[in-house]
């Protein structure tokens, strides 16, 4: 049977960092409230779209693996916020490095893209279809966000990581995984102003308000994300003492304590990065992975397992076993630009102009109802 190991890793996180201290500028919270409740201490925001962050994130994936972009067969781009829905986000990655017969699809699973994608590109590889796939999670959360909700402005930044996935007879990359979705409960999470039906309303896509309750939020993805590891532990006939690393979906501190205990496990099993970069939705994971092993946290062999949630509501673990090597054979100078303003005067920018949207809905909605009055 062949596997797909992962062979190339790599990542881009913006460099404006906007803290807890930034958020109370323009927010009735303080960094007490926010690490409390979430765990979070900054995040980062983008001054790219994010097919930028996504293509830095691929070439050093690529140059990880000793690739170009012209040895690629599939490019698989998990996002929520794609810079453009038609053409796919994929085919802007595919034209800027270079992978000239390569095919290029995006998927959208809200945070578990990556995840999803990571299974999608396992199964074509195994089954034949393709030789080799880019694996990419990428989210620009924060042009879409609804910076006046105190509950979900704390939570989300931006950020890009991939991962090169090749053959292999011997049992590497994805050995089992959980893919499933809560779909009674996909109203508990929802981004009014994302889709072709809030045109009809005068809302500017992009003009976002969101549904998110929390508390429920919080059951589901404690019980999706246990349930589903431990559905996975046992497909594969191993316990969570022969697990070398956790590296879960960082939605929430509270979340992952909650999974670990759940699992049996330490937290010092776990890899954290949520106070670093919050959520990052579909980014999350995999960013997540990628520094776990640059900081050494994984050995060649290790069994690694990655349960991840989101919107939908969506729900995976994945059981990965890596493989014999922990170093890039490779590096690129492939990197964003300078940034020369604040991560809050990036915000503050989208905000300006995110009212500007709104008091022109206002006066479209207005207008419309003045119309129908005569």
């Amino acid at each position: 049977m062949n596997y797909a190991a992962i062979t190339g890793w790599g990542k881009c996180l913006p460099p404006a960092v906007l803290s807890n201290a930034d958020l109370s500028t323009f927010l009735p919270t303080d960094d007490a409230w926010i690490r409390s409740r979430t765990g979070m201490v900054e995040r980062r925001i983008s001054h790219v779209p994010g097919v930028e962050l996504a293509i830095v994130a691929a070439e050093r994936a690529l140059a990880c693996a000793g690739k170009t972009g012209a040895d690629v067969d599939m490019i698989i781009y998990g996002s929520v916020s794609n810079d453009e829905a038609v053409p796919n986000t994929a085919s802007g990655v595919q034209q800027r490095i270079g992978a000239t017969h390569a095919a290029a699809m995006d998927v959208n699973t809200a945070c578990t893209s990556f995840m999803y994608a990571l299974s999608i590109g396992t199964a074509m590889i195994k089954t034949g279809v393709v030789r080799n796939a880019l694996i990419i999670g990428v989210e620009l959360i924060s042009r879409y966000m609804d910076w006046n909700n105190r509950n979900v402005a704390v939570l989300f930044g931006d950020g890009a990581a991939a991962v090169l996935l090749e053959p292999s007879e011997t049992e590497t990359g994805v050995i089992k995984e959980k893919l499933q979705c809560y779909a009674d409960a996909r109203q508990i999470l929802r981004v009014r102003g994302m889709g072709t039906q809030y045109a009809l309303q005068g809302i500017e896509f992009g003009q976002t308000s969101w549904d998110f309750d929390g508390q429920e939020i919080f059951k589901k993805a404690v019980r999706g994300m246990s349930e589903a590891s431990v559905e996975v532990l046992q497909s594969a006939g191993v316990s969570i003492d022969d697990i070398a690393l956790i590296v879960p979906h960082q939605a929430n501190l509270r979340i992952i304590e909650a999974v670990a205990k759940y699992a049996g496990a330490p937290m010092d099993k776990v890899y954290l990065t949520v106070h670093k970069y919050g959520n990052m939705s579909s980014a999350t994971a995999p960013v997540a992975l990628v520094e776990a092993v640059e900081e050494g946290r994984v050995k060649p062999h290790d069994l690694i397992l990655m349960p991840a949630f989101g919107g939908g509501l969506t729900l995976s673990s994945h059981l990965l076993r890596w493989g014999d090597r922990v170093t890039p054979l490779g590096t690129t100078a492939v990197d964003l630009p300078p940034c020369d303003k604040t991560a809050l005067e990036l915000v503050n920018e989208i905000r300006a102009i995110k009212e500007h949207g709104a008091a022109s809905a206002a006066n479209l909605a207005n207008a419309s109802f003045s119309e129908q009055r005569c």
